[in-house]
């Protein structure tokens, strides 16, 4: 089955209501604002800092990736280019398809919550960003702005730069530690 093929059967479960849910659920992921947000909010408190901290840089680190490195260099068609017949529920979205931008730093802030090893972290705020980042991936399926392999992509990439947020934070709590105790 091909990628169109599987858009086109996700086409037939449109309605109404879900319409406008999955276009203003998709809408917060521009520009990574939900994910940004959220990072901003959990640096806000002294017991998750260190979260937020690895949520934003998880975040650049994938659109480093995602938006400045490989969208460029493979310019991938969005479906709704090739397919121009689909009625859009969000305005056509500015560059290329591959990788999912909005899937990249949705699993970017879930994979740094998720691989942040503090025990004051609170772990149902990691799972309950893992379920918001598998819906943005759906949302920019049924939205027909991105093929399923752009989603898959997204969602590699945002988690390995949520682990290595994780990692390049507990090196520098490692590093200032030691610098604090010379």
């Amino acid at each position: 089955m091909s990628e169109l093929a599987i858009l086109d059967a996700i086409q037939t479960i449109h309605v109404g209501w879900l319409d406008t849910l999955v276009a203003a659920f998709t809408s917060l992921g521009n520009a990574g604002a939900l994910f940004i947000f959220t990072g901003l909010v959990l640096c806000c408190m002294p017991r998750t800092r260190k979260l937020g901290v690895a949520v934003l840089v998880a975040i650049a680190l994938g659109a480093l990736v995602t938006n400045l490195t490989i969208k460029p260099l493979l310019m991938r068609p969005r479906p709704c280019d090739v397919n121009p017949d689909i009625i859009m529920l969000v305005p056509r979205p500015h560059g290329s398809s591959f990788p999912s931008g909005h899937t990249t730093a949705a699993f970017a802030c879930a994979g740094a919550l998720l691989f942040m090893r503090d025990p004051r972290a609170p772990r149902a705020l990691a799972v309950a960003a893992l379920v918001v980042a598998i819906l943005m991936g759906l949302s920019r399926l049924y939205c027909y702005v991105h093929y399923p392999t752009d989603v898959l992509a997204g969602c590699l990439i945002g988690l390995a730069a949520g682990f290595a947020a994780a990692k390049i934070i507990a090196a520098w709590t490692r590093w200032r530690e030691g610098r604090n105790r010379a």
